[in-house]
């Protein structure tokens, strides 16, 4: 992070002249053919071009020549100004993120080294308003020397060496706002914008690190998620050039997103006596403090979970949710079973997403063959200022009654105190109750399970949180069993419980087992009332068509 504070400073000027010269000089002279034709490229570019480097035919070679040329011979005394600021700067961050299994993570010795970084793309962007965004690529493979001195819980002191760094990432400089004083702008703001390759070895001096298990990981760990979020864009870092406010410059939240952590099913097993006991931490920016961690599920490859979480959303343009499903080992190192990500860009404001992402081993890897499971996620983005655009079923109001409403009001109305209203507020917490029916219409195309190829299917429908049962008739020896039974189930809190339908085959000494369909409430209280066909898990075919309707009777709860 630092590091990039004195480059910043060590090339503003020369940054800024570039950029002004690329906005006006078109207008002052038409001689120059190379500089028009760049003007014209970045005329003819759509907003999604606008994005990305362009290729270097579009712009002058001199610009990347003359940022390298300058920035080698400054490398020196950048490295001798930027390597203390760095060592200040960057251990109150890696302290912050600092793995539990370590007492104690500092520097004990930093140095960027004689390789100087490399530009190898430049873009400028112009909104058309009052600022202008220059992005620069940049590669280093350096060779500096940084010995981290960390200490264990049981006092072991390690001095651990980070070396062979390879490094390539965009980083977005924006110039705002644009003013007629010289250097025309009011200040700047830098930030990385995408991280393309962060590449280092951890090597403990005078032994194996590998020979302590979990310190790499952890370590490693560490210095990722704080250059992902001390430094990676949406986070930003603003400097003042010209006297003024600028805090439209910084980082503020956009929106909340809001998700439900529904089930995971065929896990890898990472156990070897008996199965996994899987939980899952999600997260937007890997911050400890918005980091959310689901409950432990035991022994179970197919858990299930439907817990709610929320998140501070700052750019949906770029971020994204992330999912890492663990098998819990109790006093050990949890072990990873895969990960998941969604981009915000795939969600519809004010929609409810229903997704099933499939698990890999690491986010940087394309491809990933190996089934580890999948993990299902209901999501809704509910953008800052859209609040009546759209109704949000994980507010208070979305299931409360003209008269609820009016007496919501009255309460907290004119005649009531501040201090009253404060205390009403937290007292009160809307619980979505209602009725929920449902009627199991039909099944499809079931796996036969009898001798003779048919089955007596019938099907028990279960409410996960009150534990509420009820089951239909049998069918025999049919595998497209027609039903068409109604079952009302009273339902306490509808955000936070699911229906769970089994299809069983009824046997004079038994039964066996066919297959489940899980169901989240989300989406009739949404929607009011819908049918669908839906396959079933744990079944080589089959599926049930089902009709539910919500009838929404809301209450509050004293907290």
């Amino acid at each position: 992070m630092a590091f990039v504070f004195g480059l910043v400073l060590g090339i503003l000027v020369g940054l800024a002249i570039i950029v002004l010269f690329v906005r006006f000089e078109n207008h002052r002279s038409k001689l120059r053919s190379e500089l028009a034709t760049t003007v014209a490229a970045f005329a003819r570019m759509t907003v999604e071009d606008s994005r990305k480097l362009l290729p270097p035919q579009y712009y002058p070679s001199w610009v990347l020549g003359w940022l390298n040329s300058h920035l080698e011979k400054m490398w020196p005394y950048i490295n001798e100004a930027a390597s203390e600021l760095i060592k200040t700067s960057a251990e109150p961050i890696l302290e912050q993120y600092r793995p539990v299994i370590l007492s104690s993570l500092k520097f004990s010795k930093f140095t960027l080294g004689t390789v100087a970084p490399q530009f190898t793309g430049v873009s400028i962007i112009e909104d058309g308003g009052d600022s202008i965004t220059m992005e620069l690529e940049m590669q280093w493979d350096g060779n500096p020397s940084i010995i981290l001195a960390i200490k264990t819980l049981v006092g072991v002191a390690l001095p651990v060496q980070v070396k062979d760094i390879g490094f390539t990432g965009v980083f977005r400089l924006i110039f705002k706002p644009l003013v007629d004083e010289f250097p025309c702008f009011g200040a700047v703001c830098y930030s990385l914008r995408e991280k393309k390759k962060l590449d280092f070895k951890l090597k403990v001096v005078g032994g194996d690190i590998s020979t302590l298990p979990g310190i790499s990981d952890a370590i490693e760990g560490t210095i990722r998620d704080a250059v992902e979020d001390s430094i990676t864009w949406p986070v930003r870092k603003i400097f003042p050039i010209l006297p003024g406010d600028y805090s439209d410059l910084e980082l503020k939240p956009v929106g909340v997103l809001e998700v439900k952590l529904v089930q995971a099913k065929e896990l890898t097993n990472k156990d070897m006596v008996g199965k996994s006991d899987p939980f899952a931490r999600l997260y937007i920016r890997p911050l400890p403090d918005r980091m959310k961690r689901s409950k432990t599920i035991n022994n179970d490859l197919n858990p299930i979970w439907n817990e709610h979480f929320e998140f501070i959303v700052e750019d949906e343009t770029t971020q994204h949710l992330v999912v890492k499903v663990y098998d819990d080992e109790g006093l050990q190192a949890s072990e990873l079973i895969g990960c998941a990500q969604v981009q915000l860009t795939e969600l519809q404001p004010g929609k409810v997403k229903d997704v099933w992402l499939k698990l890999v081993k690491s986010l940087d890897i394309q491809r990933d063959n190996k089934n580890r499971g999948q993990v299902h996620l209901e999501l809704l983005y509910c953008p800052f200022g859209m609040e009546n655009g759209f109704a949000n079923p994980f507010t208070s109001n979305s299931a409360m009654t003209s008269l609820e409403k009016a007496l919501k009001s009255g309460m907290n109305g004119a005649d009531a105190t501040e201090s009253e209203k404060e205390a009403t507020q937290k007292r009160r917490e809307v619980i979505i109750r209602g009725v929920l029916t449902i009627t199991i219409i039909s099944a499809e195309d079931l796996p036969p399970v009898d001798l003779m190829g048919k089955a007596d299917p019938y099907v028990v429908l279960t409410l996960k949180k009150s534990g509420t049962k009820n089951k239909t008739r049998v069918v025999n020896e049919n595998l497209n069993p027609v039903w068409n039974q109604t079952f009302d189930f009273v339902v306490e809190d509808g955000l936070h419980d699911m229906l769970i339908l089994e299809v069983w085959d009824h046997d004079t000494f038994g039964k066996d087992y066919m297959g489940r369909c899980i169901l989240t409430l989300t989406r009739v209280i949404l929607e009011g009332e819908y049918q669908d066909s839906i396959p079933l898990d744990g079944a080589k075919s089959g599926k049930l068509n089902v009709h539910l309707k919500w009838n929404a009777q809301p209450i509050y709860r004293e907290s």
